[in-house]
């Protein structure tokens, strides 16, 4: 049994980690987190929600919704006739200028993913051709097989990017990417930090037979060290997305939410809709504002 000196130190001591929990808390709950919105993605279709956006007019409704409950950026894919997922300048043009319109106050990145169909080149073009303020760019498609010709296409776009004052989100697929990475700066690949810092979105789940992540899985990226990066956020595959987005904003991440990775809330039920994950997501943190996102991504109004 313990003496009545020795209980009052272990008061001490779990009142002290108790404190210093709650100050953790506080500190994580009063920083902007963005918010990012992924309402679609390249392969779902209504099939696998009646309410996933697959017309410009439903991107810009669900944005809308989602900008309403607390997002500050979209990430968005375009769809062709048949709702199959498509790299189209004027598909790209008639989003932005409807997001422009519709809901001024969110940002819009667009995404090059090549879904198996697209080539480094057909990437580029489509980003050099829409000229967005901010785009997602898979590192290991526009590096492609890094032979010297990949390479010297990869090394002329984030240049050109630069050049014209495009925000590109590198995304990372592992720790291992994410090193490949890091030699590509070193090599003068990708521009060096001094251009304004990388910002890299990290994958979780992408890699695991049943396409579901692990909050743990952020730990391996943590490890491979992203301190000298402007910014970091995840996005993570299924139904544990809310609990691997608590674990991005604890180590000091921003989030990417929605129905291109998951369909489900914390609780395991389908979500109705894509402004449900968000607003799910902005009651546990101080979600970032317009602002507050162009400058933590270094863009401009």
């Amino acid at each position: 049994m313990l003496s009545h000196h020795h209980a009052s130190i272990l008061s001490m001591v779990i009142l002290s980690s108790c404190a210093n929990q709650y100050w953790i808390e506080r500190f994580v709950m009063t920083q902007p987190t963005i918010i990012m919105a992924a309402p679609n993605g390249a392969r779902k279709q209504k099939s696998d929600h009646p309410a996933l956006p697959v017309t410009i007019a439903e991107t810009v409704a669900a944005a809308k919704a989602c900008c309403d409950a607390g997002a500050s950026i979209l990430h968005a894919h375009v769809r062709d006739e048949d709702g199959a997922h498509v790299l189209d300048a004027q598909r790209y043009i008639s989003l932005l200028d409807a997001m422009r319109n519709a809901v001024p106050e969110m940002l819009v990145q667009i995404t090059t993913e090549a879904v198996g169909r697209y080539s480094p080149q057909e990437q580029s073009d489509i980003v050099f051709a829409v000229k967005p303020d901010f785009v997602s760019v898979g590192f290991a498609e526009m590096i492609g097989d890094a032979s010297a010709d990949a390479v010297a296409h990869a090394r002329d776009f984030y240049h050109q990017a630069q050049a014209q004052n495009i925000h590109v989100q590198h995304i990372l697929y592992s720790p291992e990417n994410l090193i490949a990475f890091k030699n590509a700066i070193a090599d003068g690949i990708v521009p060096s930090a001094s251009a304004g810092g990388h910002h890299v979105l990290l994958v979780l789940g992408r890699y695991t037979a049943d396409f579901q992540s692990d909050p743990d899985d952020l730990q391996a990226f943590i490890k491979a060290d992203m301190s000298d990066f402007a910014s970091w956020s995840v996005c993570a595959f299924g139904y544990r997305e809310f609990d691997a987005m608590q674990a991005a904003i604890t180590a000091g991440g921003h989030c990417r939410v929605g129905f291109e990775n998951n369909l489900h809330l914390k609780d395991g039920t389908l979500a109705p809709d894509n402004a449900t994950l968000v607003r799910q997501l902005a009651q546990s943190c101080t979600p970032a504002t317009r602002a507050e996102t162009l400058a933590l991504l270094g863009g401009s109004n």
